[in-house]
């Protein structure tokens, strides 16, 4: 394993590689709020298996650049840090791995490159298009009385000044079983507002390991992570040009049985299938939102055995 900063899209991106020098690229993108290393147990398994493998710190994330505008984090410009970090290393055909946030970013790669990336995986979060109009819009009716961490995390600084103030025991509250972003509260409340703090740490983080993402956002804070929401209204108006695209890639999807996003996201869901006609998806039992830590040893066998097909 070792770390390279590239100099690209106006910021620094620290990319992880790891893998034999001449192995087809992998890249795996992380999401909210992570970092390269929830990939762990990924990493040493794609490598052994030939891959060479790229696992950067996102825009806003660690030792990569974190810029102060929120419009400096829209979906485009996201996706177009990978593609000058894939343009750097020359890579002409890439498996693109993405979960949470990093599957949002891997979905619209595999859209605005059709040819360099050959096939996806994506984790967590679905597919099904280009909205007929910005989601935040729709978030905003829907939940008028109820509160929504979405909407939560609109308002520049807000968010911020709670996340912030202890960020061990922010990403503790994150990591637990008890859902911390679904919560049924007053559309006043704030986030950790009525969150007990767990007793331990789940099973899957080490304390070497919770040490690696409390220094990542040591870095930066939560505010570049946290502009990634702040755009949806400039994503929408960006992604006009993809409107009606399928993703046609092979694809493989995961999500965990009792992941939030299954519910929150059940009616992509049902669609995903019409705008990724070639897809594979599994459903992976006694399984949250961090699902390659989770069932780490039963994503690796997904992933390899699909990445295994002609």
């Amino acid at each position: 394993m070792r770390q390279q900063i590239l100099c690209v899209n106006a910021i620094e991106l620290s990319v992880h590689i790891s893998g034999p020098e001449h192995g087809q690229p992998i890249w795996l993108l992380h999401g909210f709020p992570e970092c390269w290393h929830s990939w762990r147990a990924q990493i040493p398994a794609l490598a052994a298996a030939g891959y060479r493998v790229f696992a950067p710190e996102m825009r806003g994330y660690g030792q990569s650049g974190a810029p102060a505008e929120v419009a400096d984090y829209d979906l485009l410009t996201l996706c177009a840090d990978i593609q000058q970090a894939m343009d750097h290393f020359g890579h002409t055909e890439v498996v693109m791995v993405g979960h949470d946030w990093g599957a949002v970013v891997a979905w619209h790669l595999a859209l605005l490159e059709p040819e360099r990336v050959t096939r996806l995986i994506t984790l967590s979060v679905p597919f099904a298009g280009r909205a007929r109009r910005p989601v935040i819009d729709i978030m905003a009716e829907l939940y008028a009385e109820r509160f929504n961490y979405i909407l939560y995390f609109q308002e520049p600084g807000v968010a911020e000044q709670e996340l912030n103030a202890d960020i061990e025991r922010t990403l503790r509250l994150f990591m637990q079983d008890q859902d911390v972003f679904l919560q049924h509260k007053p559309a006043t409340a704030r986030l950790l507002e009525g969150v007990g703090m767990p007793g331990a740490l789940p099973s899957w983080c080490s304390r070497e390991d919770l040490d690696v993402y409390v220094q990542t956002f040591t870095e930066h804070g939560f505010r570049g992570p946290l502009n990634w929401y702040r755009n949806f209204t400039r994503n929408w108006q960006r992604t006009e040009c993809l409107a009606g695209r399928q993703v046609l890639q092979p694809t493989l999807f995961l999500i965990g049985d009792r992941d939030p996003v299954g519910v929150f996201e059940a009616h992509t869901l049902k669609r995903m299938p019409d705008c990724v006609p070639d897809l594979e998806q599994h459903v992976l039992p006694n399984c949250g939102h961090w699902i390659q830590n989770e069932q780490g040893q039963q994503v690796n066998e997904l992933m390899l055995a699909f990445l295994g097909k002609k």
